[in-house]
This record gives C-alpha cells, structure tokens and sequence, in this order.
C-alpha cells in the first residue's frame, strides 16, 4: 500500500515563501505524474502544478512565475516552493502521486497540509 506524508504547510504573511514536501512508503515500482493540488473552502479541488517522470512541469495561471514543482525520483519526493505567497493561495494542499507498485497502478492522496496566507 502506499502512502504519501506532506510537511511545510503553516502560516506565512502575504509575500512571503513556504515549501510544500511530500514523501512516499511502499514498494514503488514505477512512478508517473506527481503532483499537488489545492482546495479552498467552498471551493472545488484544484491543480496547482503537476510534474511527469521525465520532469516536464505543468502550472496552474495562478501561480505560474511563484511556485516551483520539483521531485527525486530516487527519493520518490515531490516537493512545492511557493514565492510571493498571496491571501488567495490560502488553501488545504494535497500531494497526489501516480503510478504502478508491486504490478498493481494506484492513484493516490496525501492527507493535506494547511496553507494560511495572511498579515
């Protein structure tokens, strides 16, 4: 089974930076996409960057020149720097990450870390 643990996520001024991690368990054979996604209240689950196995990076308009989507594929971490952090970026960030473990695909979710941008 696999599982994803995110860190980093806390309170930060508008501005400011935080950097999002998210660490895999589990006997990972092969990984494709990773990726993180955000979800503010009343609103639906949203992409924010995702990244494939050969690094090409995919950003959501809005954060596109503030964050940076980076990942180890020894490590299996993908990892979210977030500059110039502004009151909308406030949201729940999850990590998803795809791909095959023991010859089985999954698709799976991290728990979420808070993302609070605020004076």
């Amino acid at each position: 089974q696999v599982q994803l643990v995110e860190s980093g996520g806390g309170l930060v001024q508008p501005g400011g930076s935080l950097r999002l991690s998210c660490a895999t368990n589990g006997r990972i054979s092969i990984i494709n996409a990773m990726g993180w996604y955000r979800q503010a209240p009343g609103k639906q689950r949203e992409l924010v960057a995702t990244i494939t196995s050969g690094g090409s990076t995919n950003y959501a308009d809005a954060v596109k020149g503030r964050f940076t989507i980076s990942r180890d594929n020894a490590k299996i971490t993908v990892d979210l720097q977030m500059n110039s952090l502004k009151p909308d970026d406030t949201a729940v960030y999850y990590c998803n990450v795809e791909g095959i473990v023991l010859g089985t695909p999954f698709n799976e979710w991290g728990q979420g870390t808070q993302v609070t941008v605020s004076s």
